[in-house]
């Protein structure tokens, strides 16, 4: 099932995205939206008789986390290795701030603090539930869905700063899209990355250093998580820079494709 957050030109509503879907997990032309009673995070699903042409809607953020996105570094062996990085021995963590988040179609600013400016396309894993010390055999009770991220980070920055904070932190960071997909087996999910057209990334979860399942459990280990909450899993190798203009397109077999444009903020 997919669920969307959309806006018909009225107040923000969570939807069903029904229809035929390609390979990549991109709906048919004539794929359909059905809207949903209140946020199903919190009061389950709950059609109504509102449908609209999903063609016809603007696609918001499939989320908004209640109080944290968790990134995770270095989590695949030849991204570490083009950034001159060890593997770490248990996951790298570090936070972005949820006013980072925009949806499918919005803007990345490109800050006047960096001179270089990457992306990162990455598996997102949403929460379901609150949950603390999850066991990785119990991950599947908590986890509500999977979506698409791009952990944009100012590079220059990360290296000057010796830390993450800044360097991810910005507003428009932490773009996710275009909905979750709540039934994805995530062992094996193509993950490609193309600027302006040109592939730059292509990698596949089955080469994340730990799962999905070793993610959750880590972190639920130090911090509650909350519903809302998102996990980045991690980007494979490929990174590199983008400037103003430039359109970034994170496709993940199984869930679909996320889209922004880089700009200047005037």
């Amino acid at each position: 099932m997919r669920i969307a957050r959309f806006t018909a030109g009225e107040d923000p509503v969570y939807g069903i995205v029904q229809g035929e879907v390609d390979d990549l997990g991109i709906p048919a032309d004539d794929a359909t939206v059905v809207a949903l009673a209140g946020d199903p995070l919190y009061v389950g699903m709950h059609p109504t008789d509102e449908v609209h042409r999903l063609a016809d809607v603007r696609l918001l953020a499939p989320v908004i986390p209640r109080s944290k996105v968790v990134g995770i570094g270095r989590n695949y062996a030849a991204h570490a290795a083009e950034l001159g990085n060890d593997l770490p021995e248990e996951p790298l963590m570090f936070l972005k701030p949820n006013t980072s988040v925009v949806g499918p179609g919005d803007p990345v600013f490109y800050p006047e603090q960096t001179q270089e400016l990457h992306y990162e396309g990455e598996l997102a894993v949403v929460i379901g539930r609150i949950c603390r010390d999850v066991e990785p055999e119990r991950v599947g009770d908590v986890v509500y869905g999977y979506t698409i991220g791009n952990d944009v980070t100012a590079r220059d920055l990360q290296r000057s700063d010796g830390q993450f904070t800044r360097a991810k932190g910005f507003d428009s960071f932490c773009p996710l899209g275009p909905w979750i997909e709540t039934e994805l087996d995530t062992s094996d999910l193509r993950v490609q990355t193309h600027l302006n057209g040109d592939l730059k990334q292509d990698g596949s979860t089955k080469d994340l250093i730990f799962d999905v399942a070793t993610l959750v459990a880590h972190v639920s280990s130090v911090m509650t998580l909350l519903p809302g909450d998102v996990i980045l899993t991690g980007t494979p190798e490929g990174v590199g820079p983008m400037h103003p203009g430039d359109e970034v397109d994170i496709t993940i077999s199984g869930i679909g494709t996320l889209t922004n444009k880089v700009v200047t903020r005037d």
